[in-house]
């Protein structure tokens, strides 16, 4: 496993700093790893390590320009961010630039994945119109203040655990809705039982709404791969 290496990038005055995994040979796609609410950590390293394990070069993207003290913390600097929807989706589309600018993307398929808030930041990065082939959202968020009213290009796959308290069913049905009326191409897996944050096998403290579930990983892991592999092969 090779190391992360640190490009460091601005949006506006922001300095921020992307972690970008390399593929040992040939990269068949690149793909942007939005994190957590709590920005870069040892988990989404291991995903972003998994895909390029898999031949993807793959970029973790930025949201603060700062340390995440604690979960508290992340908490107010996500909110900071995203209450204001224009600055939110131009320090996602900051990102994606800067990885579509590196001399190792150039010409490839563009993909993007995210969780929890990574979720939510995919599925609004397809709702702006951002030029990618899909978008796979784990555990992330599906309300949004700014609903789809053109179609979207993306494919989009949402992976979902049925009992995240913080996703719930009325929330579920409005993505769904919103979906169809903008036409776009979306695959929902739910797993029933299974409370947000599924993928993260180190979770804040029991008893919040947050719980790893090794089998919705694996299995929405897998899902991503085949979804990846029929939009790269499609005619």
């Amino acid at each position: 496993m090779t190391a992360l290496e640190r490009i460091d990038y601005h949006d506006g005055a922001t300095a921020l700093t992307g972690w970008l995994a390399r593929p040992v040979g040939a990269a068949r796609a690149a793909i942007a790893v939005f994190p957590t609410i709590m920005n870069k950590t040892p988990a989404v390293e291991a995903k972003a390590q998994a895909l390029a394990q898999a031949g993807y070069l793959a970029f973790i993207a930025d949201y603060y320009g700062e340390p995440v003290a604690d979960f508290a913390a992340s908490q107010v600097l996500s909110q900071q961010l995203v209450r204001d929807t224009d600055g939110f989706r131009t320090r996602l589309l900051t990102a994606l630039e800067v990885f579509d600018e590196l001399e190792e993307s150039r010409d490839l398929p563009r993909l993007a994945i995210g969780f929890c808030m990574g979720g939510m930041a995919v599925l609004d990065l397809a709702r702006a119109g951002a030029d990618l082939l899909g978008v796979v959202s784990f555990h992330g968020l599906l309300d949004t203040t700014r609903p789809a009213n053109a179609p979207i290009k993306p494919r989009i796959l949402v992976c979902h655990g049925d009992a995240d308290s913080l996703v719930p069913r009325s929330q579920v049905l409005s993505f769904w809705e919103e979906m169809d009326r903008v036409g776009a191409n979306w695959h929902f897996h739910s797993y029933s039982g299974v409370r947000h944050g599924y993928t993260n096998p180190n979770p804040p403290p029991a008893g919040g709404p947050i719980a790893f579930d090794s089998s919705a990983d694996r299995q929405s892991w897998t899902a991503m791969q085949s979804f990846f592999d029929e939009i790269l092969t499609a005619d």
